[in-house]
C-alpha cells in the first residue's frame, strides 16, 4: 500500500520544529516561577521533616506505653524504666529542635481538611 503525500502534510525538517518545552527550559534567572534554593533552608526543611516523623513515632510509642501501664501489664520497675526512657527521648527531641532552630509547631504539618498531623496538647 502506498500513501501519496502532498507537500502540506510532509514532516517538517529538523530546523522547522519548535523546541519541545518538556525538555528545554527557557526561563531566565529572576523569573518568578524559578525556585532558588538556599542550602541552609534545605537543611532546615529536611531536618524538620525527619524530626516530624520521629516526633510522630515518639508520641505513638508514648500512647502505647500509657495503654500498657493502664492495662497493668508492666511491673513497677518496667513502668519506672519506661517513664525515664520516654522523658529522655522527649529531652533529646527538644535539643534537636533547638539545634535546628525549630519549634514544636514547626513539626506539626497541616494536613488541610484532616487537621494537624500531631495532636495539640
Amino acid at each position: 500500500m502506498t500513501v501519496d503525500r502532498t507537500p502540506d502534510d510532509r514532516r517538517p525538517d529538523h530546523h522547522d520544529r519548535r523546541p519541545d518545552h518538556r525538555f528545554h527550559d527557557e526561563r531566565r534567572p529572576g523569573d518568578p516561577r524559578r525556585i532558588t534554593v538556599d542550602p541552609e533552608s534545605v537543611r532546615r526543611s529536611l531536618a524538620g521533616l525527619v524530626l516530624t516523623i520521629v516526633e510522630l513515632l515518639r508520641q505513638l510509642m508514648e500512647r502505647q506505653a500509657l495503654r500498657r501501664v493502664d492495662q497493668g501489664d508492666l511491673s513497677d520497675e518496667q513502668i519506672e524504666e519506661l517513664g525515664l526512657t520516654l522523658m529522655a527521648l522527649e529531652k533529646n527531641m527538644a535539643e534537636l529542635r533547638e539545634h535546628f532552630g525549630l519549634t514544636q509547631d514547626d513539626l506539626n504539618i497541616d494536613l488541610g481538611p484532616l487537621g494537624p498531623l500531631l495532636p495539640r496538647d
